[in-house]
């Protein structure tokens, strides 16, 4: 029996049809077929993947209009519980360094910082979160079953008005709150909140700790996590190593960073073959190496809390099609299997977006460029790159939640350690594999063969197993190209023979083997 695990809007997709394996090897026999062999220990030797491992990312913009986290928004609730029964929710973004906490109807806006304008840069647009934004939001967060992190201004706050803030929402979310998020990307704030001649890691500590201080006396139990850069890895090294030095600092529970793949738009560099090849996901390695050891000395976990495929706002034919959902499945596995525990790739409404990159995305310029009616500007999500994209009043998944709702399958799993990945690209393809232990003791595997040429005809052994029955789970698509992407399952499809199972899996699809 074959299930279509997650039905797509029939209005914007080409097809519905879900394709089985078998359907899978059919369409593949014309193909160019590389043969490799895996061997899947019985231990599980690895990280444990949180049951909340994956979230999304939001501008703080957003709470500028209460009803959008609210609970009267039927459509998005039933848009995040579809995407997971157990997310994180992350608020912040460039925006949330110009919201303002308007406690009561009556307060007024206050002093903002003069900042420089620079191409490519939020502009000084200031937003207003209200208690019933946040009063909503919870009961947002209650409707689906999600948790928050919390963005608090850095960029233009106070500690006063920072710990107001802070207190109502702690108050409001109660234990949906995981902690508080103060500041966006602040090791790019010399482009245009800070004097570049002074800003650095320990100069943003020190306003950090001005601004938690004044939180954690409000609010004793608050936690936080920091120090959300952009890219500058070697900050998060020497914070850890600052903050150690500190006597009694604010409980810090995870360190935060962003990560994109490329940018922007009209980088020729943005292009689904370097998305999808080797070198992408060596440069995650690298950058996940250095996070993990700042963080193993604070022992703490590192988060990537805000990133995509494409900065400011994505990339069309790129960001918005199903070669982004492989990309995700991998980057958010690669992260589990480095002890990450969670990931959030942004989104949300394509104005929150475009405010916080300067007032446009790019996207819509290469559009316009290559002559594209309204009509077919408005069949992308906008921006190109989000989860859950907005059509009228329809909220629909789009291909890169995809891709991590099949990671997702690894959520509260304890993965296993073989270096599978490396073995299949010694065979000659451009694939990567992540096994683990399920809480009932299964194994599974997911495979993502994320090659534009070849086919994997794989071979996989299972050691110490007892069953021999498996699930199978396929991430698919008529080509990278496509907007559209499938989940579906085969229950009952095949039987392990000696603890072994063979596979053909189709060029740029991914396969789960689940040992029933």
């Amino acid at each position: 029996m074959v299930v279509d695990m997650t039905p797509l809007d029939r209005r914007r997709f080409l097809t519905t049809a879900t394709l089985s394996l078998a359907g899978t090897r059919l369409c593949a026999q014309d193909r160019d077929q590389v043969r490799a062999n895996l061997v899947i220990p019985a231990e599980a030797t690895g990280p444990r993947v949180p049951a909340d491992f994956v979230g999304l990312s939001y501008e703080v913009e957003q709470l500028a209009d209460p009803s959008f986290f609210s609970a009267s928004n039927a459509g998005l609730i039933r848009a995040f519980r579809e995407f997971s029964i157990r997310g994180v929710l992350r608020l912040g973004g460039n925006t949330s360094e110009f919201s303002w906490w308007k406690a009561t109807p009556d307060s007024r806006e206050p002093e903002h910082p003069q900042t420089r304008e620079v191409v490519g840069e939020p502009k000084a647009r200031y937003y207003a979160v209200t208690p019933e934004a946040v009063r909503n939001l919870a009961a947002f967060l209650e409707a689906t079953g999600w948790t928050c992190l919390y963005g608090i201004n850095m960029g233009t706050n106070t500690p006063a008005r920072a710990a107001d803030e802070a207190e109502f929402v702690a108050k409001t979310l109660g234990s949906r709150l995981q902690y508080f998020q103060i500041g966006n990307e602040v090791d790019l704030f010399d482009h245009h909140l800070r004097d570049p001649q002074t800003w650095s890691a320990q100069t943003y500590l020190a306003e950090w700790l001005a601004l938690a201080r004044a939180i954690a006396a409000r609010v004793p139990a608050a936690r936080f996590g920091m120090p959300d850069i952009a890219s500058k890895m070697p900050w998060l090294t020497e914070i850890a190593d600052a903050l150690r030095l500190i006597e009694m600092p604010p409980h810090v529970t995870t360190f935060t960073h962003h990560y994109y793949f490329g940018g922007p738009a009209t980088n020729p560099e943005v292009s689904i073959p370097n998305l999808l090849g080797p070198a992408a996901m060596a440069k995650v390695q690298s950058m996940a190496d250095t996070a993990a050891s700042a963080a193993a000395k604070m022992n703490i976990r590192v988060r990537m809390t805000e990133g995509n495929t494409c900065y400011r706002g994505g990339k069309p034919g790129v960001s918005d099609v199903f070669a982004a959902a492989l990309w995700a499945a991998d980057y958010s596995l690669l992260l589990a299997a480095n002890n990450y525990s969670g990931i959030n790739l942004h989104g949300g409404s394509g104005m929150s977006v475009a405010n916080s990159v300067g007032g446009s995305l790019p996207g819509d310029q290469i559009l316009k460029d290559a002559g594209a009616t309204s009509e077919q500007i408005a069949a992308h999500p906008h921006p190109f790159y989000t989860p859950i994209a907005t059509f009228g009043a329809a909220y629909v998944l789009e291909p890169v939640a995809y891709g991590l709702m099949f990671a997702g399958f690894f959520a509260g799993c304890t993965l296993i350690q073989a270096d599978l990945t490396a073995k299949l690209q010694a065979a000659g393809i451009n694939a990567a594999a992540y096994a683990a232990k399920l809480t009932g003791g299964q194994a599974s595997i997911i495979v993502l063969n994320k090659d534009m040429k070849n086919d994997l005809l794989l071979q996989v052994e299972f050691r110490g197993v007892k069953s021999n029955r498996v699930v199978i789970d396929t991430l698919h698509a008529p080509a990278p190209e496509s907007r559209e992407a499938h989940i579906a399952r085969t229950t009952n499809s095949g039987r392990l023979k000696d603890g072994t199972f063979s596979a053909l899996i189709s060029r740029a699809s991914g396969l789960r083997v689940t040992v029933a």
